[in-house]
């Protein structure tokens, strides 16, 4: 028997389990290592890297149930040698070797879900502010540019509303505003104004199935949130709890759960972690494993 679905209820992305940090700098050292999270939320210690250490890159899920690092730029130096190679995460969160760079290599993208098993990453720089966004099949293959509708550089992105994504924050945003909303089939709409305090290198993940939230990040740093409802529309501020922090990477795990992790604030690279309820409530901090960096990426898998 087929199950019976209410005709006006919400899609839902598929219900991954576990998630993965991975990549990052220290200002000295860019990591290619990571970072696994079970689906209760516990960081596991340092796993050796596969791929190029790199900063400023972005991650999302493909596939119902696998993960990709994208783009970067594998110099300490921030502002050099942007990349566009990528790396698939198997759904038993293994990390694979460098695929060859497919679109404009550059820094400072963001990255989500769409369509349930697909992904997109979008906006960046490379010595120029980018607009332009790379399409990622079911088989987590990336895609070639596609013309951009709006421009920005230190963007966060997410999943919302079971099926759909959306870019929002970032430095050098497009004319008309600092969010854009990503169809179920891939497509970016045009700028929506900015809610909540402008800011960039924020982290961001999806929580309780169909919703998403924005954290920490400039200026500042900050700890402060905003969620993002099933519908796409981002909330107001929510005062921050934990340790404020620039450059945190997020994903989601435990089903419907999120986790903020690592980061930068005043001179020190951190590793403590927040945990997301399913009702995207953050919690204090906890005690950081792994090796403490920045600017690293995530996405959840399994």
């Amino acid at each position: 028997m087929f199950p019976i679905i209410p005709a006006n209820s919400a899609a839902s992305f598929p219900t991954n389990d576990e998630g993965i940090f991975g990549f990052g700098t220290n200002d000295s050292t860019n990591y290619g290592l990571t970072n696994l999270v079970s689906n209760a939320g516990v960081v596991a210690s340092d796993v050796a890297g596969v791929g190029t250490g790199r900063q400023y890159l972005a991650a999302c899920e493909y596939g119902d149930d696998k993960g990709i690092f994208g783009f970067g730029n594998d110099a300490v130096t921030p502002s050099v040698n942007y990349v566009g190679m990528t790396n698939l995460v198997s759904n038993a969160g293994v990390v694979a070797s460098d695929v060859a760079a497919v679109g404009t290599g550059r820094k400072g993208a963001g990255a989500c879900a769409y369509g349930g098993d697909k992904g997109i990453f979008g906006l960046g720089y490379d010595g120029s502010v980018l607009g332009m966004t790379n399409l990622v099949t079911n088989a987590g293959v990336v895609g070639t540019d596609v013309t951009g509708v709006t421009t920005g550089y230190n963007v966060c992105a997410t999943e919302y509303g079971g099926d759909k994504g959306i870019f929002s924050f970032g430095s050098s945003r497009g004319a008309g505003g600092g969010t854009n909303l990503v169809s179920n089939a891939g497509v970016v709409g045009t700028d929506i104004a900015q809610v909540g305090t402008a800011g960039s290198n924020k982290g961001a993940c999806g929580y309780g199935g169909d919703k998403g939230i924005f954290g920490y990040g400039e200026p500042g740093p900050t700890a402060v949130t905003n969620l993002v409802s099933n519908a796409g529309v981002v909330a107001t501020d929510t005062a921050g709890v934990g340790t404020a922090r620039e450059s945190a990477s997020a994903c989601e795990y435990g089903e419907d759960k999120g986790i903020f992790g690592f980061g930068y604030n005043a001179g020190s690279y951190l590793s403590m972690t927040n945990l997301v309820s399913n009702a995207g409530v953050v919690a204090s901090d906890v005690s950081g494993v792994g090796t403490g960096r920045y600017s690293g990426a995530a996405c959840s898998f399994n």
